[in-house]
Formats: structure tokens, C-alpha cells, sequence
């Protein structure tokens, strides 16, 4: 049976994350570890690291996963930012590590002019540089499935796989694929044929062996817009049978979905993540 969860904050303390989730009764948490929109982070307290540990034991969350930074770019020819951008992710590995966080998703970035090929293969390049820059062991990256806004990498299945190939650390790599962005990157899930479609696609190309995480998010935007904007579960473009479709699949009932929805409805303030779970797991039994 899948493992339904969401992003949850790490406000106050990473432990915090698993306090939320548990209060929500999730199964499963995606959490950051620092601060996302920030270069500088706090390093990690022995007693913070300890006490995650303990939560995830009482909680019985076990299923945690980190995501990167949106500084990041990889991808970027501007040599500042890449060096910049590699030694971030490298920390953000090792901070997965203390922490036990198996793993750690990340977007491919944008090349910004250089072109698709030359940043599919510095993304993969330097994926491959920061495990082994980080002395890390433990946690794995997983390179997650975009709109494809601007010159953003990653909104074709073919991107994902050739930066798996060039990085060229299978046992170390994976794939989480985001329902709204390969919406808006144009890849059809709304009805039975549609989603058999991609999911055959996205095996044949990638492999479905190496997807290892969802994001479970409808979408603003209309199919192929290229625009990445998150809507509540079954209030979007995408609509509720595609998420039925994707949790009632066989092939994926081990991995974990994980909500990075509106925490609020903007009209009512209606905390909106029990509402989604709770859809979700009704799609589930459907």
C-alpha cells in the first residue's frame, strides 16, 4: 500500500517536521533541512539529530524524504553559481546523512544558454562529484521531473535519464516524478489511456525500477503549458481519476506520495493537508 504524506515544515527544529506529520497522521514526510531559500545553514545539533532520530520511532514515520535547496542550479555556465551550487548540495548530502535521510530530491536546473546537452551533462557530472566530494554512503539523490519553465532541464523523460547515465552511479541515483510538472511538461494522465501512455513512456525510457518517490500535486495550468503551479488534489487541470490511477498501480504501491500542496484554501484558510490525505486514501480503496 503506498505511503500518503506531504511536505511538512522543519520550522523550529527538523524534528518538528515529524511532530506535524504525526499529528496529521501521515505515513510518510518530505522535509528540508535548512532553510530552502537560503545559501548559509545552521549545522545540525547533536541533541536536534538525536531527538529526530527518537521521533521517528514513536512516530513510526520512518519513511522520510529531504529536498535541496531552490538556490541550487547545477546546470548553471556561470561559474560562481556552479561552484556555489556544488558545495551547497554537497552539504545538504552530508546533512541527509546525519540525519538518516535515505533521499535526497533535487531539480536538474536550468542551462541558461548554454544548451540542453552541455547542462544534462554538468548536472550528472557534478551529481557524480558531490558523492563523492561529500564522503556521504547512505543517502541517494533523486532527480525529480519539471515543467520545463524557461530553460529548466528536466521536463522530458530523456533528460532524467541521460543525467542518471552520465552521473553513471546507479546504486547511488533515482527518479521522483512530479504529477503537475510532467502535466505542464505535456504528458497526458487524465484518463486510463492517457496515463497508460506515460507510465509505459517513462518505463521505457527511464525504467520504473528506478522511480523511487512521487509528488502528488494537481495543477493550475493546462496540459503543456510549461508553467509549474501546484492546485489541491482533484481542483485542477488534472483532476481526480489520474491520482487514482497512479495509487491503485501495482508497479508503485511501495513508494512513497508525498503532497506539495497549498497548505491553505485562500478563500476560506481552511488547512488543506488532512483534506488531500484524506482524498487521496479515499482514491486508494476506490
Amino acid at each position: 500500500m503506498p505511503e500518503i504524506g506531504a511536505h511538512m515544515s522543519a520550522a523550529g527544529g527538523v524534528s518538528r517536521a515529524l511532530d506535524r506529520g504525526d499529528a496529521l497522521g501521515l505515513d510518510a514526510i518530505q522535509i528540508f533541512t535548512k532553510n530552502a531559500s537560503q545559501w548559509r545553514s545552521k549545522p545540525l545539533e547533536d541533541k536536534e539529530k538525536e531527538r529526530f532520530s527518537r521521533r521517528r520511532e514513536e512516530t513510526g514515520i520512518t519513511s522520510v524524504i529531504a529536498h535541496d535547496s531552490y538556490l541550487i542550479n547545477l546546470a548553471s555556465p556561470e561559474r560562481g553559481l556552479f561552484e556555489r551550487s556544488l558545495a551547497a548540495f554537497e552539504e545538504e548530502l552530508s546533512r541527509c546523512e546525519a540525519l538518516r535521510i535515505p533521499w535526497l530530491v533535487m531539480h536538474p536546473g536550468a542551462h541558461r544558454g548554454s544548451g540542453e546537452a552541455e547542462g544534462i551533462k554538468q548536472v550528472g557530472k557534478a551529481i557524480r562529484l558531490a558523492l563523492l566530494e561529500s564522503g556521504t554512503s547512505h543517502v541517494a539523490v533523486l532527480v525529480e521531473t519539471t515543467a520545463g519553465q524557461g530553460t529548466q532541464l528536466g521536463y522530458k523523460f530523456e533528460h532524467l535519464r541521460d543525467i542518471l547515465d552520465e552521473a553513471a552511479v546507479p546504486e547511488r541515483m533515482g527518479v521522483c516524478l512530479d504529477t503537475c510538472h510532467i502535466f505542464a511538461a505535456g504528458y497526458d494522465i487524465r484518463d486510463r489511456e492517457a496515463y497508460d501512455k506515460t507510465l509505459h513512456a517513462f518505463d521505457d525510457i527511464i525504467g520504473l525500477e528506478r522511480l523511487k518517490a512521487l509528488h502528488v500535486n494537481d495543477s493550475k495550468k493546462e496540459l503543456g503549458s510549461r508553467v509549474d503551479r501546484h492546485e489541491h488534489i482533484g481542483r485542477g487541470q488534472i483532476g481526480e481519476q489520474a491520482f487514482a490511477y497512479f495509487l491503485n498501480d501495482a508497479r508503485l504501491v511501495s513508494l512513497p506520495f508525498i503532497l506539495e500542496t497549498p497548505k491553505t484554501d485562500p478563500e476560506t484558510q481552511i488547512e488543506m493537508d488532512v483534506i488531500n490525505v484524506s482524498l487521496l486514501r479515499k482514491l486508494m480503496r476506490e
